[in-house]
Protein backbone atom coordinates (compact mmCIF):
# COMPACT_ATOMS: atom_id res chain seq x y z
CA UNK A 1 0.00 0.00 0.00
CA UNK A 2 1.27 3.77 -0.82
CA UNK A 3 0.16 7.01 -0.29
CA UNK A 4 -0.64 8.90 -3.35
CA UNK A 5 -3.21 11.89 -1.89
CA UNK A 6 -2.92 13.16 1.09
CA UNK A 7 -5.96 16.31 1.50
CA UNK A 8 -5.88 19.58 3.46
CA UNK A 9 -8.77 21.34 4.13
CA UNK A 10 -9.02 24.74 3.14
CA UNK A 11 -11.55 27.83 3.36
CA UNK A 12 -10.60 29.38 -0.42
CA UNK A 13 -9.07 27.15 -3.27
CA UNK A 14 -7.50 29.92 -5.09
CA UNK A 15 -6.06 31.60 -2.26
CA UNK A 16 -4.32 28.41 -1.16
CA UNK A 17 -3.30 27.66 -4.63
CA UNK A 18 -1.13 30.90 -4.92
CA UNK A 19 -0.03 30.02 -1.44
CA UNK A 20 1.40 26.69 -1.62
CA UNK A 21 2.54 27.69 -4.98
CA UNK A 22 4.12 30.80 -5.25
CA UNK A 23 4.93 30.60 -1.52
CA UNK A 24 5.88 27.63 -0.42
CA UNK A 25 7.36 26.92 -3.88
CA UNK A 26 4.90 23.68 -4.30
CA UNK A 27 4.02 22.44 -8.03
CA UNK A 28 0.34 22.23 -9.40
CA UNK A 29 0.13 18.69 -11.06
CA UNK A 30 -4.05 18.88 -11.06
CA UNK A 31 -6.42 21.58 -11.44
CA UNK A 32 -9.60 20.05 -13.21
CA UNK A 33 -13.35 21.05 -12.00
CA UNK A 34 -14.99 19.33 -9.89
CA UNK A 35 -18.73 20.50 -9.28
CA UNK A 36 -19.03 23.73 -8.10
CA UNK A 37 -15.15 23.30 -6.79
CA UNK A 38 -11.95 21.94 -8.21
CA UNK A 39 -9.56 19.03 -7.84
CA UNK A 40 -6.34 20.76 -7.19
CA UNK A 41 -3.47 19.13 -6.07
CA UNK A 42 0.22 19.91 -5.73
CA UNK A 43 3.92 17.99 -5.34
CA UNK A 44 6.96 18.73 -3.98
CA UNK A 45 9.65 20.41 -6.55
CA UNK A 46 11.47 17.34 -8.23
CA UNK A 47 9.04 14.89 -6.95
CA UNK A 48 6.13 14.68 -9.49
CA UNK A 49 5.68 11.62 -9.06
CA UNK A 50 5.58 11.57 -5.03
CA UNK A 51 2.72 12.15 -2.88
CA UNK A 52 -0.03 14.60 -3.79
CA UNK A 53 -1.41 17.46 -1.39
CA UNK A 54 -5.40 17.68 -2.47
CA UNK A 55 -6.32 21.31 -1.41
CA UNK A 56 -10.11 20.13 -0.03
CA UNK A 57 -12.61 22.31 -0.32
CA UNK A 58 -14.28 22.81 3.66
CA UNK A 59 -17.34 23.31 2.33
CA UNK A 60 -19.26 20.37 5.20
CA UNK A 61 -19.87 21.83 8.23
CA UNK A 62 -17.85 18.78 9.86
CA UNK A 63 -14.53 20.09 7.66
CA UNK A 64 -15.17 23.49 9.23
CA UNK A 65 -15.41 22.50 12.66
CA UNK A 66 -12.80 20.31 12.41
CA UNK A 67 -10.53 22.94 10.61
CA UNK A 68 -11.61 25.71 13.57
CA UNK A 69 -10.88 23.52 16.60
CA UNK A 70 -7.49 22.49 15.24
CA UNK A 71 -6.73 25.46 14.35
CA UNK A 72 -7.95 27.34 17.76
CA UNK A 73 -6.00 24.49 19.76
CA UNK A 74 -2.89 25.28 18.10
CA UNK A 75 -2.22 22.16 16.23
CA UNK A 76 -0.89 21.83 12.96
CA UNK A 77 -3.10 20.06 10.08
CA UNK A 78 -0.08 18.61 8.17
CA UNK A 79 3.50 18.61 8.44
CA UNK A 80 6.52 19.36 5.87
CA UNK A 81 10.39 18.76 5.71
CA UNK A 82 12.68 21.20 4.66
CA UNK A 83 16.29 20.98 4.37
CA UNK A 84 16.91 23.97 6.90
CA UNK A 85 14.39 25.29 9.05
CA UNK A 86 16.03 28.57 9.93
CA UNK A 87 16.91 29.15 6.38
CA UNK A 88 13.10 28.02 5.25
CA UNK A 89 11.34 30.33 8.37
CA UNK A 90 13.76 33.59 6.83
CA UNK A 91 12.45 33.44 3.48
CA UNK A 92 9.16 32.97 4.53
CA UNK A 93 8.80 35.78 6.69
CA UNK A 94 9.84 38.30 3.60
CA UNK A 95 7.20 36.72 1.67
CA UNK A 96 4.89 38.28 4.50
CA UNK A 97 4.52 34.36 6.04
CA UNK A 98 3.02 34.43 9.86
CA UNK A 99 4.64 32.30 11.88
CA UNK A 100 2.83 30.78 15.79
CA UNK A 101 6.16 29.15 16.73
CA UNK A 102 9.65 30.12 15.28
CA UNK A 103 12.14 27.66 14.63
CA UNK A 104 12.84 25.53 17.59
CA UNK A 105 14.86 22.62 18.49
CA UNK A 106 13.72 19.43 20.34
CA UNK A 107 15.97 16.47 20.09
CA UNK A 108 17.20 15.81 16.80
CA UNK A 109 14.60 17.84 15.35
CA UNK A 110 14.10 21.57 14.86
CA UNK A 111 10.25 22.80 13.49
CA UNK A 112 8.29 25.82 12.87
CA UNK A 113 4.29 26.43 12.71
CA UNK A 114 3.37 28.81 10.12
CA UNK A 115 -0.08 30.04 9.43
CA UNK A 116 -1.14 29.33 5.84
CA UNK A 117 -3.86 32.03 5.45
CA UNK A 118 -6.28 29.14 4.20
CA UNK A 119 -7.58 28.30 7.77
CA UNK A 120 -4.91 26.14 8.97
CA UNK A 121 -1.35 26.12 10.67
CA UNK A 122 1.20 24.25 9.16
CA UNK A 123 4.53 22.72 10.83
CA UNK A 124 7.89 22.78 8.72
CA UNK A 125 10.52 20.24 10.16
CA UNK A 126 14.25 19.77 10.03
CA UNK A 127 15.84 15.99 10.68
Amino acid sequence: MKIVVTSLFVDDQEKALKFYSEILGFVKKHDEPAGEYRWITLVSPGDEGGTELLLEPNNHPAAQAYQKKIYEDGIPATMFEVTDVQKEYERLVKHGVKFTMEPTNMNEFTFAILDDTCGNLIQIIQK
